[in-house]
């Protein structure tokens, strides 16, 4: 848990949930416009958020969602877990600021947070795919992160088109 006197990240228990849903119904379409179909938008959102995709995602699939807040306004959220047979490789699955606070330093703030955690937890390196046409490639790569390789994958009758990015941490 990281405070200061207005910021805290914490891990998201059941009441988070909403929160989550929150953030992520403010941040799915705009994100995603420019670069997705409607039909894609709206099927891939209906598959990830509802409070069952969440739960699911989190009593299932091992993910852990963090939530962060400013002076107790939900701002933004990431999820993450341990990558399948890989004991020190952790994949960040979701990160996302609400469209009111982006540009202040809380993605950066959200990101390192995350980092320091799954290194505690043994992690050499932190994985993620990021569509190849979000502008926020250009963000991870000032965080440190590199592209690997380009991955394509299918999502019902749809496609995400990715670069899978990672940083070592030392």
């Amino acid at each position: 848990m990281l405070t200061d006197t207005s910021v805290l990240i914490k891990e998201v228990t059941q009441s988070e949930i909403s929160d989550v849903l929150a953030i992520a119904k403010a941040t799915w379409e705009p994100t995603y416009r420019e670069i997705l179909s409607k039909a894609q938008i709206d099927y891939m959102y209906e598959e990830i958020y509802t409070a069952t995709a969440v739960e699911k995602q989190i009593q299932d699939q091992g993910h852990t969602f963090l939530i962060l807040y400013v002076a107790d306004t939900a701002v933004g959220y990431a999820s993450y877990s341990l990558r399948e047979n890989k004991e020190s490789v952790y994949k960040v699955h979701k990160l996302h600021i609400h469209p009111d606070f982006q540009g202040q330093k809380y993605g950066r703030t959200l990101v390192g947070h995350l980092e320091k955690e799954v290194k505690n937890r043994g992690a050499r390196m932190l994985e993620m795919n990021v569509n190849r046409y979000n502008p926020a490639v250009r963000f991870y790569e000032r965080c440190g992160y590199q592209q690997a390789r380009e991955e394509n994958t299918p999502i019902g009758d749809f496609w995400m088109n990715d670069f899978v990015m990672y940083k070592e941490l030392y």
